[in-house]
């Protein structure tokens, strides 16, 4: 009979090595960011607490843009002064560069907490192939691309898989301002479950596979997905997809339905016949203004 693995306790994992990235003040539901020559202030649900040292409600100061967000939901930027539509940050760590453009959804286009993971996941991959190993990586609900583009710049073979059309053009762009325009990647716009279902019928095989499953979502062609409902069954289904000798599994997630503690029981139970080591916990930012740590997401990992 197979012996459970016992997941490390949760610990925080702070991004901390930018330097075109810095979160300069919370509070009051808000988040104040510099984002390389631009300040951008935008809101997040994770912040309930008070600014710290103002009075509540008091106004931002020095932005160049500001999200407001609306009752009926959503919301609209305001820009103090002319912006270009994209600009380019760079994490100078891994030397990646990215774009970067302010969304109708809030959005940026990149999450800088996810930093710790490039970086762990690419040692990871630098140590293999220092071996001569060809390592190939499947990058799930890959957005805009920034782990693509951290694996195969550390010599990975990467495919990248997004629903959205956009977002997987967006990962071609931070590829090429990256240097890796002529890098092993494959971009593949599908739903990545359907996906997932192929390569097994393909018989392909990862050596690591990354996802940042939404909790709802809609695939290529409007297949819905819920977190709860999908979720089990994509992580097995990718189970089929590891290699013999696999190097790592990473779950990111954003919603406060899951706990570090259930995507490392996930991990737990879907790795149950390999031998490795899983850790769970959270993602964040540190706060420039006050020394806070501003939690971000959650991550699992196995790794061999």
């Amino acid at each position: 009979m197979l012996t459970p693995m016992t997941p490390e306790r949760p610990a925080i994992l702070t991004a901390s090595n930018w330097q075109d990235y810095q979160l300069l003040d919370c509070g009051d539901g808000m988040k104040q960011e510099r984002w390389g020559d631009y300040t951008l202030v935008r809101p997040d649900p994770q912040i309930i607490w008070p600014r710290h040292g103002r009075e509540p409600g008091a106004p931002w100061k020095s932005w160049d843009g500001f999200y407001h967000r609306s009752e009926q939901g959503g919301g609209k930027w305001e820009f103090r002064r002319t912006m270009p539509e994209n600009w380019t940050i760079r994490y100078a760590a891994l030397g990646l560069t990215f774009k970067i453009r302010p969304t109708n959804f809030k959005h940026t286009g990149l999450f800088p907490e996810q930093a710790v993971n490039w970086e762990w996941f690419s040692t990871r991959i630098k140590a293999a192939v220092k071996t001569g190993r060809s390592v190939n990586v499947l990058n799930l609900f890959g957005y805009t691309g920034a782990a693509s583009c951290a694996a195969a710049a550390a010599g990975a073979n990467v495919c990248h898989v997004d629903a959205a059309e956009g977002m997987v053009k967006w990962c071609r762009e931070n590829a090429a301002l990256s240097g890796l325009a002529d890098a092993p990647i494959r971009y593949i716009t599908d739903d990545c479950l359907k996906f997932v279902r192929r390569e097994i019928r393909r018989e392909r095989r990862y050596d690591a596979i990354i996802m940042d499953p939404p909790t709802y979502g809609r695939g290529s062609t409007g297949e819905m997905w819920k977190l709860e409902d999908h979720l089990w069954t994509l992580l097995r289904e990718c189970r089929e997809l590891l290699s013999d000798q696999p190097l790592f599994f990473l779950i990111n997630a954003y919603t406060a339905r899951l706990s570090p503690t259930v995507v490392a029981n996930l991990l737990a139970e879907l790795m149950t016949d390999r031998k490795g080591a899983i850790t769970a916990g959270e993602v964040g930012l540190p706060v420039q203004h006050d020394g806070k740590i501003l939690p971000c997401g959650i991550y699992g990992r196995w790794e061999a």
